[in-house]
């Protein structure tokens, strides 16, 4: 059996240090690699991840995350989910990481939010 694949698209947000980049595929122990080297390619100060069509997370892309946020939060950086399923959203509160995240159901709900809290 293949093993699942993450792929990454990369846009510019609407502010000009923005960048959004939207995840497919789960983020697991075998994808977490090349999602920790997509984000850290990426030197915005706002990040919106799209996880629309991220599946589900295990414990190893869970540690991702939030070393992904853990790192933003040290250089002054914004992180922003967006899109979360409700299997994904359940394992983030099951572990109590969603308190680390704002969230939004879309992408433009976070674009629109972040520009109306001068974020973005």
């Amino acid at each position: 059996m293949s093993t699942p694949e993450l792929t990454v698209e990369r846009y510019a947000g609407v502010a000009d240090d923005q960048r959004i980049l939207l995840l497919h595929g789960p983020l697991t122990i075998e994808t977490s690699t090349h999602f920790e080297r997509a984000v850290r390619s990426e030197s915005a100060d706002t990040m919106i991840l799209d996880f629309t069509d991220v599946p589900y997370i295990d414990s190893v892309g869970l540690g991702s995350l939030v070393t992904t946020y853990v790192s933003h939060q040290k250089t002054g950086r914004c992180l922003v989910l967006t899109g979360v399923k409700p299997r994904v959203r359940k394992i983030l509160e099951i572990t109590n990481v969603q308190k680390f995240f704002m969230t939004f159901e879309t992408t433009w709900e976070a674009v629109e939010a972040l520009a109306n809290t001068g974020t973005a």
